[in-house]
């Protein structure tokens, strides 16, 4: 019974800091200039809110955005018109793991996802929509605010009818488009992402920042897990946990992540051999390099060149 309440705990911990890790990612991202710039191009072109949602948190991620429907910020101040829309986000989630999806609300307005993948890895999503792919009518108002009285949900009807008529609509091949659009940015975000996780923050913790500063120096030799530790004047068993706490992957990974990131730089050269470059940063064998590179960017060596020619 202790060996299972053991290995349950240790998965919650694990989950727990997978969670913050995200949430700590996907709140780097928003803050980028590039994103920002795409964000403000996004609204300015459609009119529509754009929001990077991390994996796993099912809240409202276009709350307060800008151009979030009106129609949308009255039904999210009811707790049934919230907990519907929370759910939806829930159930959008699950079906955007691969590729972006969209679902409809009870009020029938259209909501997107579409997946940041860093690698094998769900990140975040970009979240989208708020919007018709059919001409507001009084009978699909009718049948929400019915709804919404049914759950006892108190609201401004004159105001909700103001806001649903003006919801903004598009026809479904517009809209595809748009989401196609996204698919291409979300993957700019995930190539910007792993060097945004290799980067020190400033509130972690000095055992962590000095590990990092000691990889960056040496990640093209032989490191073991024991030697960093040393080199940080630490136990392996402390290391290995304050750095999975502030960092939310393991040392290992993150070495491999610091050597990918060289080794994109080099794959710009032409003239470097993929082999050269597997050596040069530090990777054992051509095997190795080639399963981290495709774990972290999603692509082997050679795809990543011949994108970037």
């Amino acid at each position: 019974m202790l060996t299972k309440s053991t290995g349950s705990s240790a998965a919650c911990d694990a989950e727990a800091s997978q969670s913050r890790r995200r949430r700590q990612l996907s709140s780097k991202l928003s803050s980028t200039q590039l994103f920002k710039d795409y964000e403000k191009a996004f609204y300015e072109a459609t009119g529509l809110p754009l929001a990077i949602r991390p994996a796993k948190a099912y809240d409202n991620a276009l709350r307060e955005t800008p151009g979030e429907n009106p129609f949308c910020a009255i039904l999210a101040r009811t707790n049934a018109g919230c907990a519907n829309c929370l759910k939806m986000q829930e159930e959008l989630e699950v079906k955007a793991g691969l590729e972006p999806r969209s679902l409809h609300c009870f009020a029938g307005l259209c909501d997107s996802a579409v997946p940041i993948r860093v690698g094998d890895e769900l990140i975040a999503f970009l979240q989208t929509g708020q919007i018709l792919l059919h001409q507001p009518n009084q009978e699909e108002f009718s049948r929400t605010t019915k709804q919404l009285l049914a759950w006892g949900s108190q609201v401004n009807l004159k105001a909700l009818e103001e806001a649903y008529f003006q919801t903004k609509v598009f026809d479904e091949g517009q809209y595809g488009a748009m989401l196609r659009l996204l698919s291409t940015f979300a993957e700019h975000l995930a190539t910007i992402s792993n060097s945004i996780e290799t980067e020190a923050a400033a509130e972690e913790p000095k055992l962590v920042s000095n590990a990092k500063r000691y990889i960056k120096q040496r990640y093209s030799e032989k490191i073991s897990l024991d030697e960093a530790a040393h080199a940080v004047n630490a136990s392996t068993r402390h290391f290995c946990k304050v750095f999975k706490e502030a960092t939310g992957i393991t040392f290992t990974d993150y070495l491999a992540r610091v050597r990918v990131e060289k080794a994109k730089n080099m794959l710009q050269n032409p003239h470097l051999r993929v082999s050269e470059i597997a050596f040069e940063t530090g990777f054992e064998s051509i095997s190795q390099f080639n399963r981290s590179f495709k774990r972290v960017t999603g692509k082997t060596p050679t795809q990543f060149r011949d994108q970037t020619d």
